[in-house]
């Protein structure tokens, strides 16, 4: 798993959702040509660059109007998830199904929202809207026994978002649900199981349209939640007298639940200062219009449209630095020297560029439980999540039972200093550790080395009544999970916080 992790870590999760779509639409059309799927390969191909060309021009007409920034991949991406459920045409008076689908997914991402917030899936609510305008329902064709080895490959991008308990209750809820049904009126479950796994869009419909991260709750509890809502009403056998639920409806349905819960805050505003706070870290300071609430840990994406993005594309997604008390929006972000052009983008803009940040989410947040001891472990640019933690809790005058590890290579990369040494102050115990011994500085009173066993339990002989929370690197993180599953901390009392890809 390290070889596909390394892989998932050196791509974003909308280039790895883009690469996903064109190898499920190369599989298909190699498929078409030698006789597995029924559709005519060039009236196959025909639909598909149809689909893209309509989203790009009429995505391109309302950025326009709107005068908003454009994700060159989220048009792509829809684009293609609409060849893979419409039916390619048989001829040509099949364009116009084809051509409102695609302009009204790309309608959707800028009239339907509000505070430049999407509210449906706009694929979703597209077809939605195709059915009931224009007569015009989608096939979900991908749902197919032939393309089904290829539709599983879609668990690389659950992998990478870490979205396994919303897919888990998904599955769980609507599979449950259907072959209930089907033991009432007597049928085969084994047969209907196969029928369900075969050929229908199950696969599909969970890894790429359930997990679209912009109509996601943003906590792990309601995302349960909405998992289980839409995953009822993704069973054919639901139904209100005799309207019955589709696929795409169930999404919608889940999408305007997904939006009552979810902060509605979305920023877009230009660099306000950059202060380089250690030799390859560099603070960026936003002043958004309104004040954004949020809770100390989470995260949100931004996108920075730039010039020939590479595989990485212009969204990245970065823990907010700053406590919920102070003025501007702080990110604290790591530069490498072959950094991706998003990162290189970043370092060069000035003060008129202006970012865009959305989705705001995370549950690495502090207990509710104030008296709960906690141990923080962070590595390099991990710290940022701690930051805001420290820094709210001094604000605010709440006193924690904190003990925070930091780590890195030499004293220079430490950064946020002032906050922990006052943090110190208030009763909270920071431990410093580097890790190259040959520029350790003369007077170094910190800890040498890895964090390992003997450290922790040097310094929380209580180790086992606190909960860990692991920010850095994936391989930093994965390898402290190791180390404290090896002292017999449990699963439940170890969260984890971190973002493949840095560079």
């Amino acid at each position: 798993m390290k070889v596909i992790d390394n892989l998932l870590d050196s791509i974003t999760m909308y280039r790895l959702v883009l690469y996903y779509l064109i190898l499920l639409l190369f599989v298909a059309c190699v498929f078409s040509f030698i006789g597995i799927l029924p559709y005519n390969p060039f009236l196959f191909i025909f639909s598909v660059l149809f689909l893209i060309t309509v989203s790009w021009i009429t995505n391109k007409i309302f950025a326009n109007v709107f005068n908003a920034p454009t994700n060159v991949e989220s048009v792509y991406i829809s684009a293609l998830i609409l060849a893979l459920i419409i039916s390619p045409i048989n001829s040509f008076s099949g364009l116009p199904l084809l051509f409102w689908a695609a302009v009204l997914t790309m309608a959707s991402k800028y009239i339907l929202a509000i505070n430049k917030k999407h509210i449906f899936n706009p694929v979703a609510i597209a077809v939605v809207l195709t059915a009931f305008g224009f007569r015009g329902s989608v096939s979900w064709w991908i749902g197919t026994a032939s393309m089904l080895p290829f539709s599983l490959l879609g668990l690389l991008i659950v992998r990478k978002i870490k979205r396994y308990d919303l897919v888990f209750y998904f599955f769980s809820t609507s599979l449950l649900i259907m072959l209930g049904f089907n033991l009432i009126e007597g049928n085969n479950l084994f047969t209907t199981l196969k029928q369900i796994i075969l050929f229908s869009p199950i696969f599909f419909f969970a890894f790429v349209m359930l997990t679209e991260p912009l109509t996601t709750p943003p906590t792990k509890k309601l995302q349960s939640i909405y998992a289980v809502l839409v995953g009822v009403l993704f069973t054919p056998q639901f139904h209100i007298g005799s309207f019955y639920t589709t696929p795409e409806l169930s999404l919608v349905i889940g999408n305007a639940f997904s939006y009552l819960v979810s902060p509605k805050d979305k920023i877009i505003s230009a660099i306000r200062q950059k202060i380089q706070i250690a030799p390859d870290m560099v603070d960026f300071f936003f002043i958004p219009k309104k004040k954004l609430a949020f809770i100390p840990g989470q995260y949100m994406e931004w996108t920075l449209p730039h010039k020939n993005p590479d595989s990485r594309g212009n969204r990245r997604y970065f823990t907010i630095a700053s406590s919920p008390t102070e003025e501007a929006i702080r990110l604290g972000v790591r530069f490498y020297p072959n950094g991706s052009s998003y990162k290189k983008a970043m370092l060069a803009v000035g003060t008129d560029t202006p970012f865009v940040g959305a989705q705001l989410a995370g549950d690495f947040t502090l207990p509710k439980n104030i008296n709960q001891k906690l141990i923080f472990i962070a590595g390099g640019i991990g710290i940022t999540p701690f930051r805001s933690m420290i820094k709210y809790l001094i604000d605010i005058k709440e006193h924690r039972p904190i003990i925070l590890f930091y780590v890195n290579r030499t004293i220079d990369e430490i950064v946020y200093r002032d906050v922990f040494d006052q943090a110190q102050e208030e009763g909270i115990k920071i431990v410093y550790a580097l890790t190259d011994q040959t520029k350790l500085p003369p007077d170094w009173k910190g800890a040498v080395g890895r964090i390992d066993t003997d450290m922790i339990t040097q310094a929380a002989p209580d180790f086992r009544e606190r909960i860990f929370y692991l920010s850095g690197p994936r391989t930093m993180v994965t390898a402290y999970e190791e180390t404290l599953k090896k002292m017999g901390i449990k699963e439940n009392k170890i969260k984890t916080d971190f973002f493949p890809g840095f560079a």
